[in-house]
């Protein structure tokens, strides 16, 4: 059993998932919708940490904007296919390759009539979403392993809590994590992420080597991170706690 996190004792970088750890998973990824309270608490949250906050994400940066406008926080998305490294800065994008290209409209083809299947086309990532047809992920699993010899090699496919991934074998977050902590402000803090799915656990992994805390929310099954949150509430709960005086004093009281 693993325990909730403690506090960090000493000054922190925050590296955050989004789906699932900020905001709830919905059947259709393009629903999500973040509210005034989370915009606000990211806010304190970069404040107190000296800038030293990003996104680490499956989302496009583009999408991530869209959600969070007006915010333009430090991002790896794609799972660290592309960056922006600081506020408002450059983004690094990807672009969908053409073999990509091709077993996605040939995957949408052949789920065509089955609802509850939704495809999200994100450059060289193509993320099939099953969570509102949970019954059709093994038939989902099983055209996407017969598809993925068609890519180019250095691909592989993830399967996380409700649907999977194809993913080229550089997009890991643990990379991602490692660019931000090369720069300032993040060089040098004690690294905290918090994820929810299989896609973070090379995240965790990387973080624990550092020396640094591993959140996962809602574990199910085996995971590398070495404290645990219940829910997406506790995320916010507990990230008020390290970065709001008011919820501190509340704490420590």
């Amino acid at each position: 059993m693993r325990s909730l996190p403690p506090s960090p004792t000493r000054p922190f970088a925050l590296f955050l998932d989004i789906d699932g750890t900020l905001i709830e998973h919905q059947p259709n990824p393009e629903g999500i919708s973040v509210d005034p309270v989370l915009r606000e608490l990211l806010i304190s949250a970069g404040e107190a940490v000296d800038g030293a906050l990003a996104f680490i994400t499956g989302r496009t940066i583009a999408m991530v904007d869209r959600v969070f406008r007006p915010l333009e926080l430090p991002v790896a998305g794609l799972y660290g296919l592309e960056h922006r490294m600081t506020p408002g800065g450059e983004i690094e994008a990807a672009d969908e390759p053409e073999d990509m290209r091709a077993v996605a409209d040939a995957l949408e083809r052949e789920f065509a009539e089955n609802k509850g299947i939704y495809f999200e086309r994100k450059g060289p990532v193509l993320a099939i979403h099953t969570r509102a047809a949970p019954e059709a992920l093994e038939r989902v699993k099983t055209a996407a392993e017969a598809a993925l010899p068609s890519l180019s090699d250095g691909y592989r496919i993830v399967v996380g809590n409700a649907g999977l991934e194809f993913l080229p074998v550089n997009a890991m977050k643990s990379a991602a994590i490692d660019r931000f902590m090369q720069i300032e402000p993040f060089a040098d803090r004690f690294p905290v992420f918090i994820g929810d799915d299989v896609s973070d656990e090379s995240g965790f992994s990387f973080v624990n080597e550092l020396g640094g805390m591993s959140i996962r929310v809602r574990p199910r099954g085996e995971t590398e991170a070495r404290y645990v949150l219940p829910d997406v509430a506790a995320v916010r709960e507990w990230l008020a706690e390290q970065v709001l005086p008011e919820r501190r004093a509340r704490k420590a009281g």
